[in-house]
């Protein structure tokens, strides 16, 4: 019995401590959110400062010997209960990692990355990759040393993959990405010989307040609880949390083309949504913590895809676009609309790409990455090879950088290994979106009616409330009863847009 108390009691040491990590954690992401959203240009330079002292101060407290000890003497009981075995097993691994990493690298490495942001903001405006470069090239040669100091077996990138998706290595996504690539092609050509979807209804002028009023409408009417979170506009749509209960994410206006922000925002919502669900009683423990990005990145898509791009959404939602829209959307169609935001065309934006062609622009990031972190690649190279390998790819043609190699955020925050994620997660969506409608029932029929209740319960239940305690391929068998299976896009997508595109069923080869 004194044991078991001795066990209770150092738990509870353990979680205070975490705890305690994530109130300075999240104290920084506070900083960086506001950062892009609201902070003024001028305090850049003292906000890199903050934020490297915060996440110096985190990553010290994480790995001080006291709780690295304490984490080893629990490790060895026998007598935690199983959510404290699962928290104690996965800080275990968390501790091992971090530790790796000195704390005057990671203040580096966060300064870095702040100056980093603000040169790649300066270079988007400029429209010169040129503004960017230097301190992009700062932060590669950083994420080298971060993979080697991690280790990793084959290529440097995989210690950064793991980063994101833990496990995931250059030979899985090399063997994914190819084995997707050949029936995603083939259903692309036949859509290319069909006459083209007419997209014009969503290239008019929506005046900027009335997309912000149908904004919020649309994310009360989805199910996003706006006493736990809020909506911003930001330069690149992101979700950031500091709790389950406070989640955050921006969106981006642009007035000549209404998709751009509705599915914008559908994405982040469905983002918003999976940490919202996460269980509140396990705040800053690693049960609290979503599964992983692929995981994530599937809750955004299957509510923007599966969800905000079907039919049954589009005839819910058109009445109330026409509300705010009655000059624009006047005489049209939920159908006409349906087809319009489901147009299939190789693009130049990854954010505004159909989910078809997508596919290509995370393939191109991920080459890229790969190559930069291996070595084969050098920094003043990026423009080049983006540019050929948008034209290889999709055959569209770079016209500017702002356009090209500088649209995302992701480099200017350090986050190398992040891009495949999306591809993974939109394949796990798919997947997912399959098991749902076999256990909601009448699924369609909900959505056509805004009635998200039965499928939000179904993700919190089955996704949501697990936190880290699977990983992807865990999970997805605990869901759909086997592992990610590319066969359940592809089901998906040439069912849809073989009505949309009207052409001939020829099979699926995969």
């Amino acid at each position: 019995m004194e044991h078991a108390a001795n066990t209770a009691s150092l738990y509870e040491q353990y979680v205070t401590e975490l705890q305690r990590i994530a109130d300075v954690r999240y104290s920084a992401a506070v900083l960086q959110w506001d950062q892009e959203t609201y902070m003024p240009p001028a305090g850049a330079g003292f906000r890199a400062q903050q934020i490297a002292t915060l996440s110096e101060l985190a990553h010290s407290r994480f790995t001080q010997p006291s709780f690295i000890n304490l984490v080893n003497e629990l490790s060895d009981r026998k007598d935690l209960h199983d959510a404290g075995q699962k928290n104690i097993s996965l800080s275990k691994y968390d501790v091992e990692q971090q530790a790796k990493l000195p704390s005057a690298f990671v203040r580096r490495l966060s300064e870095t990355v702040s100056r980093s942001f603000n040169a790649w903001m300066d270079a988007r405006r400029q429209n010169d990759f040129r503004v960017f470069l230097p301190l992009l090239g700062e932060v590669v040669e950083l994420k080298k040393q971060e993979a080697d100091m991690l280790g990793y077996e084959s290529h440097p990138y995989n210690a950064l993959l793991n980063e994101y998706e833990r496990g995931s290595t250059v030979e899985l996504l090399d063997n994914t990405f190819s084995r997707l690539q050949e029936p995603l092609r083939n259903l692309l050509d036949r859509i290319s010989r069909c006459p083209q979807v007419d997209d014009s209804l969503l290239h008019q002028h929506f005046p900027e307040q009335d997309q912000w009023q149908f904004s919020m409408q649309l994310l009360e009417k989805m199910n996003y609880d706006l006493q736990a979170g809020r909506q911003d506009k930001a330069e690149h749509p992101f979700t950031t949390n500091f709790s389950s209960r406070d989640v955050r994410i921006t969106t981006r206006i642009d007035e000549q083309d209404l998709s751009n922000m509705t599915y914008s925002t559908i994405h982040e919502l469905g983002h918003a949504l999976y940490e919202q669900g996460l269980p509140a009683d396990q705040y800053g423990l690693p049960l609290g913590e979503y599964a992983s990005l692929s995981i994530h990145e599937s809750q955004s898509r299957l509510w923007e895809n599966n969800i905000g791009r079907g039919m049954p959404w589009c005839q819910s939602f058109f009445p109330v676009m026409q509300h705010f829209f009655p000059k624009q959307f006047g005489g049209r169609s939920a159908e006409q609309y349906y087809r319009a935001v489901n147009k299939v065309t190789p693009s130049l934006i990854r954010t505004e790409a159909d989910e078809l062609t997508y596919h290509f622009h995370v393939i191109i990031r991920y080459e890229l990455e790969k190559s930069l972190i291996g070595g084969t690649l050098s920094v003043e190279d990026i423009p080049a090879f983006w540019n050929e390998n948008y034209q290889k790819y999709l055959g569209v043609t770079v016209p500017d950088d702002r356009r090209g190699c500088l649209q995302d955020v992701h480099w200017s925050h350090g986050s190398f290994g992040y891009f495949p994620t999306y591809s993974l997660g939109s394949l796990y969506a798919a997947q997912f979106f399959e098991s749902a409608k076999t256990a909601v029932g009448q699924l369609d029929e909900k959505t056509a009616k805004a009635d998200y209740s039965d499928l939000l319960q179904w993700l919190r239940q089955n996704i949501h409330i697990h936190g880290r305690r699977f990983n992807s391929e865990e999970l997805c068998k605990n869901v759909t009863g086997e592992g990610i299976n590319i066969r359940y896009f592809m089901q998906y997508a040439e069912a849809k847009y073989r009505f949309i595109y009207a052409f001939q069923t020829e099979g699926i080869a995969i």
